[in-house]
């Protein structure tokens, strides 16, 4: 466990508070337009329905329509029947917030980016037959899923690489900073979130120096994750260090129905060598200098070799693709971050790192967890700051641990954002009757995305147990079958459940009825949290 004193718990206290008004200040912000205009547009038809009769009809009918179209869509129920029930509860305001925020695929100008920079970019990535063979051969089921991600997300499976697993963000901050000063050529760096403070100053100095060097520095981070890290000058400050700076989706007031997309993804990539990514963002509180909510945990791994090379491209797909066509073009010789170099790896494991995108028809995360869950003969472990599952999910749980797996999962025992808390914890109950082992981590808050199975197959990236991340977010992981990784990522599992709280006998029975009701109301808009 992790000793606080009261000295410290106060300033947790404190740091605590300002964060909770800080998150509450980013939701309002972020939140305001959509419901203001929500509302306007509710009030205005509102106003054309009592006006007439036949506008009252066809308003209801329009309604039911949407309703058959959206329980026609090839998605998870539990995707589906929020809506489904607020539509016909609501038919106005329902219809008004499902084509905001509700419509999940992006809008059309931005799907045709997407399309066309993918159409230069993943023609550079080798074809992996040969190394899927070679897994094949030692494990057709791992095999299997190898083939799904090459199938579906695009990217293949590589050896020759070798990986560095962090249990600690601190770590992988310090090998970062390490591998930032030896760069020669190029840097690209993507964060959902930057927090203009003492960790990014360091990272930022280092920039700069290199930038001045002449080694050509990138920096992308999402908008909505910043908003309360830092001011609209960030850009300019980059941009006046010769570190070129652009923003994902920048959040203003209007319409805007890509607002629900976020690029959530974490990547460093150096001089097309050295990649990181993992769990954590570029804030403070991730490497425990400041403490909202205990201590805080979270992961990364660091790879050297060929497999960086999908990280690399997939920094420049969210780079390109969140410009104008002639800013895009500026920039469309890829070629020259994807470097022909030796490398003699020292591990013999297999790596594939993902990505998943939001505006395809695929939810390449929840499958590869399923996957996970499907495969495992043994045991099967995940942690997640936040669990709000779909039915697939949650059905593919359960029924790992009735034949007899070890299926577990870790939450935070402090949360970051309690209303979304109170989501995670009404799904304990639907895993625990099953078999499934629900843990809370005592010391503070574990930000980590992580599955480990059997010894054998193992996953690291930014992708949480929950809606926004496996249906809305741009995300990235790595899926790893590596026995040395695998061993060491279950091992740090051991040690969090060592600081945890088995909390499945608690939940094993139910709340009481009244929590239980609230709990189930909160689900039905668990999408929007």
């Amino acid at each position: 466990m992790w000793p606080l004193d009261s000295d410290h718990h106060s300033q947790q206290t404190l740091e605590g508070e300002e964060k909770t008004r800080n998150g509450i200040k980013r939701m309002l912000f972020a939140l305001a337009s959509i419901l203001v205009e929500a509302g306007f547009v509710f009030v205005q038809v509102f106003r054309l329905e009592e006006y007439s009769l036949p506008i009252t009809i066809i308003l209801r009918i329009a309604a039911f329509v949407l309703v058959l179209v959206i329980y026609s869509k090839n998605v998870t129920a539990s995707m589906k029947m929020p809506w489904i029930i607020l539509i016909l509860l609501l038919p106005v305001f329902g219809t008004t917030l499902y084509i905001m925020v509700g419509i999940n695929r992006g809008t059309k100008k931005m799907r045709d980016r997407f399309k066309e920079i993918d159409a230069k970019l993943f023609p550079l990535l080798p074809d992996d037959a040969e190394v899927r063979d070679k897994l094949a051969a030692v494990d057709p089921a791992a095999a299997g899923i190898a083939s799904y991600l090459r199938n579906y997300s695009g990217f293949p499976l590589w050896q020759n690489t070798d990986v560095t697993y962090y249990d600690d963000a601190s770590a992988g901050l310090e090998a970062q900073l390490a591998e930032l000063r030896k760069a020669e050529k190029f840097i690209f760096m993507e964060y959902h979130a930057i927090e203009d403070k003492r960790s990014w100053r360091r990272i930022e100095e280092i920039l700069a120096k290199k930038a001045k060097e002449g080694v050509e520095v990138r920096v992308f981070y999402d908008d909505m994750g910043s908003i309360g890290f830092i001011t609209t000058d960030f850009v300019k400050k980059l941009e006046s260090k010769k570190i070129r700076c652009r923003v994902f989706n920048p959040f203003s007031p209007g319409l805007n129905l890509f607002l629900n997309n976020r690029d959530h993804r974490k990547i460093t990539v150096i001089d097309g060598k050295v990649g990181f990514t993992g769990g954590y963002n570029l804030a403070d509180e991730y490497f425990n200098l400041t403490h909202p909510f205990g201590m805080w945990k979270d992961t990364g791994i660091r790879l050297e070799g060929d497999a960086v090379m999908p990280l690399t491209i997939m920094f420049l797909e969210m780079w390109n693709a969140g410009k104008e066509k002639r800013q895009r073009e500026e920039d469309m010789y890829f070629e020259d971050y994807l470097p022909d170099y030796e490398y003699h790896a020292s591990q013999t494991g297999f790596i594939q790192p993902y990505a998943d995108n939001p505006m395809d028809h695929e939810q390449v995360g929840e499958e590869v967890y399923i996957s996970m869950v499907n495969k495992a003969e043994k045991y099967c472990y995940f942690v997640s700051p936040y669990l709000i599952l779909t039915d697939e999910m949650t059905h593919a749980l359960s029924l790992a641990a009735k034949r007899g797996v070890d299926v577990r999962i870790i939450t935070p025992g402090i949360p970051d954002k309690k209303l979304v808390y109170s989501v995670t914890r009404s799904f304990y109950h639907a895993l625990v009757v099953n078999g499934v082992k629900v843990y809370e981590w005592t010391p503070g808050f574990c930000h980590c995305k992580m599955s480990v199975a059997d010894d054998k197959m193992a996953t690291c990236g930014t992708i949480n147990l929950d809606y926004r991340s496996l249906y809305h977010h741009f995300e990235n992981g790595c899926w790893m079958y590596d026995k040395d990784i695998a061993v060491q990522i279950r091992s740090d599992f051991e040690q969090m459940f060592a600081e945890s709280r088995d909390v499945s006998e608690q939940y094993r029975d139910g709340d009481d009825a009244i929590l239980r009701i609230s709990q189930l109301i909160l689900r039905l808009f668990a999408e929007l949290l």
